[in-house]
């Protein structure tokens, strides 16, 4: 199986590309302040998808944040435990994971606001690549401690499971109705169908056996 198209994997290097993706962000990010319209061509707008096909909206989406918080939090979120995984898969294998993840979880949320009728929502943000890196963290490094605030410690594979019932919470009781809840989730789900289809590895078997969830190179 590991031999077939969808399982075959990339060159390893190990290039930064988490870093490169931090400075896109940020480029990005300056370049919407310094032309607010612009957001209406970057963000993902379901009305402008359809009428206009603004398809690239579906990439250029996670690129780009509604303010310094925003994009703070998801680009410590990427040098910390993007570039971990990045070392772990291989520059050219993350780039995949994280542009894929992103992407689907874009398209999946659009799917369900195309549906109830939300064409004017504003979708932006990387968070939902994030959280399937964290996810990827989780399952390589599922014995690492991550410090709450600086203090707490908690195991990735905790946190993980966490997160993911705090936005399940959040989604089905609208808590935060202006944080893509949904897209969090789709970003987890994605990603964990990465890890198993292309990669061979099982998250829940991984968080189990401390690491040892599948196979890869």
């Amino acid at each position: 199986m590991k031999s077939s198209f969808i399982r075959r994997p990339l060159r390893y290097t190990n290039e930064n590309y988490a870093l490169g993706l931090i400075v896109v962000n940020i480029a990005v990010f300056l370049f919407n302040m310094l032309s607010r319209s612009s957001v209406y061509y970057t963000a993902l707008i379901p009305g402008l998808v359809i009428d206009r096909l603004y398809l690239w909206q579906f990439v250029t989406y996670m690129f780009t944040h509604s303010g310094i918080s925003h994009i703070l939090f998801n680009m410590l979120g990427l040098f910390f435990f993007g570039t971990q995984v990045e070392r772990r898969m291989g520059s050219h294998e993350f780039l995949l994971f994280y542009l894929s993840t992103g992407t689907l979880a874009g398209i999946f949320s659009f799917v369900i606001y195309i549906l109830t009728g939300m064409y004017g929502v504003i979708l932006l943000g990387a968070s939902g690549a994030i959280f399937g890196v964290l996810l990827a963290f989780a399952v390589f490094y599922p014995h690492v401690n991550i410090y709450i605030m600086g203090i707490f410690p908690v195991r990735a594979p905790v946190l993980v499971i966490g997160y993911t019932a705090i936005e399940l919470f959040n989604q089905v009781f609208s808590v935060q109705s202006g944080v893509a809840h949904l897209t969090h989730l789709a970003g987890f789900g994605f990603a964990y169908l990465y890890l198993v289809i292309r990669m061979g590895i099982d998250p829940i078997k991984s968080f189990r056996s401390g690491g040892r969830g599948g196979h890869w190179r």
